[in-house]
């Protein structure tokens, strides 16, 4: 398996500090609002690497944090006129919400910033001890903050020298630090806000710190992969690890990865553009599983352009999935097929998927190929289906084909539902105006009609149900229903 490492710039061959077992730490949320499409991005993203992990037979410790604290949610508490606390809560809850209709499956470890607040401060105790971090008087209470100059290795991560961000730093209206890029650790709280007792008097973490202390808590002093967005390479990775080795004296961690940008109309999705799009809002839309398959249908690295049409384009590929799925079910021993044997161009089909998908995702976890490798094979799946396959050994490699794919599908969480469960989803999501007992009832009234060989009403009844959005598939023995996409 070889992975993109953000710190070197180079795919590497994968091999975990201690074989077959792998600690992975991904930031997540600040926890002040509802979620939107790019943390869905990187939720899906790491959702996938620890599933293809452990499909590989790695023992993988997950930890993803939650921001509970910080002047965000602080500002969202003085905006709804509730405390800090209930606001991180409200969204926490939210945010479950959202990801788990998304599909993403809880981390082994979630960590919040303000159940280790004891282990910041210890840490921050220690990083002045060692003169990489200074106080700064607030009064009744103290600052503290990392002095960037000291540590000798920053910038490494995202390629910026000290002296061209300096240079660049903008003027800083608190002079009390001593360069502008130095960032705080501990701050002396102001009145009216959230605080915690210290050695400098009442304050609240900074919010770089929180990530050392609790994935070292929870994982150890190095970590094997450390992620998250690319927003987050600077400063926050940046400064992850500055404070982190500069206080273990240890590699932070050996490899980083980093999900690209949600982009809309060519531009990186932000509050300040006005172009956020909430997972919440999409969902009302798109199908959960389609929005998923649309995220990874593209290389985790790569900017991911949002488009409706792309979307309608997923909910058309999960579509070819189940409507295959259902030709299976479907399958009978005792159809009339082909006189030439299938088998000779199932069996490989079939033994090779399984390889190629894996080729793919330990090529630094292509799902865009992998997609790609079992789209390719639901076509060839389907063209040998059309010749009709009649023996017994053919249709247990059909079937055993069917399993594979939700095996594999298993380890993107996709097609993970019977295909019927798929068109009474889109059938409520689509608003279509007509229940499930409705068109079961008219597709019996429908071959009554055609026993009768009153071919102008199955035809009517046909094309009522088109203009309400359902196709009818008539098959040897019985006929089937479909949402129109």
């Amino acid at each position: 398996m070889r992975i993109f490492n953000t710190m070197t710039g180079k795919v590497e061959n994968f091999e975990p500090l201690e074989n077959k077992k792998v600690g992975i730490y991904a930031c997540g949320v600040t926890v002040y609002d509802l979620c939107h499409i790019g943390h869905a991005r990187s939720a899906v993203v790491f959702d996938v690497i620890v599933r293809y992990l452990r499909y590989k037979g790695y023992d993988v410790k997950f930890v993803r944090n939650f921001t509970d604290i910080d002047d965000k949610i602080i500002n969202r508490a003085q905006k709804e006129g509730i405390s800090w606390k209930e606001v991180a809560d409200k969204y926490t809850n939210e945010y479950y919400k959202d990801m788990d209709r998304l599909g993403i499956a809880r981390a082994d470890i979630e960590p919040k910033a303000t159940e280790h607040i004891q282990e910041m401060i210890e840490i921050i105790k220690a990083l002045i001890e060692k003169g990489y971090a200074y106080e700064v008087d607030e009064g009744e209470a103290k600052s503290v903050y990392f002095s960037v100059d000291k540590f000798s290795g920053y910038g490494k991560l995202s390629k910026k020298k000290l002296e061209d961000l300096i240079h660049g730093a903008r003027v800083e209206v608190d002079e009390r630090k001593k360069s502008p890029l130095d960032f705080a650790l501990w701050k002396a709280s102001k009145p009216g806000e959230p605080w915690w007792e210290s050695p400098w008097g009442k304050g609240r973490p900074g919010w770089h710190i929180e990530c050392t202390a609790m994935s070292m808590k929870h994982i150890g002093e190095t970590l094997d992969i450390h992620g998250g967005g690319a927003d987050l390479i600077f400063p926050h990775h940046e400064n992850e690890i500055a404070q982190s080795e500069a206080y273990t004296g240890k590699p932070f961690a050996k490899y980083w990865i980093h999900n690209g940008f949600v982009t809309i109309n060519k531009e990186k999705m932000s509050k300040s553009l006005g172009n956020v799009l909430n997972i919440r809002d999409l969902l009302e839309v798109y199908d959960a599983e389609a929005l998923r398959l649309f995220l990874l249908s593209s290389h985790y690295r790569s900017p991911i352009e949002f488009n409706h049409e792309y979307l309608k384009e997923s909910e058309a590929m999960l579509d070819r999935f189940y409507s295959t799925s259902l030709r299976i079910e479907d399958l009978k021993a005792f159809d009339k097929g082909s006189p030439k044997s299938l088998t000779i161009e199932l069996k490989p089909l079939v033994e090779n998927l399984k390889t190629k998908f894996e080729e793919a995702m330990d090529d630094d976890f292509n799902t865009a190929k992998a997609i790609g490798a079992i789209f390719e094979f639901i076509k060839e799946l389907n063209r040998l289906m059309d010749k009709k396959p009649s023996s017994e050994e053919e249709i247990s490699l059909i079937r055993e084909a069917d399993t594979i794919l939700r095996e594999l599908g298993g380890v993107l969480n996709l097609f993970h539902r019977k295909a019927i469960d798929w068109y009474r989803d889109l059938l409520h999501l689509k608003r279509i105006d007509i229940l499930e007992e409705e068109i079961e009832e008219l597709i019996n009234e429908r071959n009554q009609a055609r026993k009768e060989k009153n071919w102008q009403k199955a035809d009517d009844i046909r094309n009522f149900l088109l203009t309400k959005g359902i196709i009818l598939e008539d098959r040897p023995d019985k006929t089937v229903w479909k949402v129109k996409i």
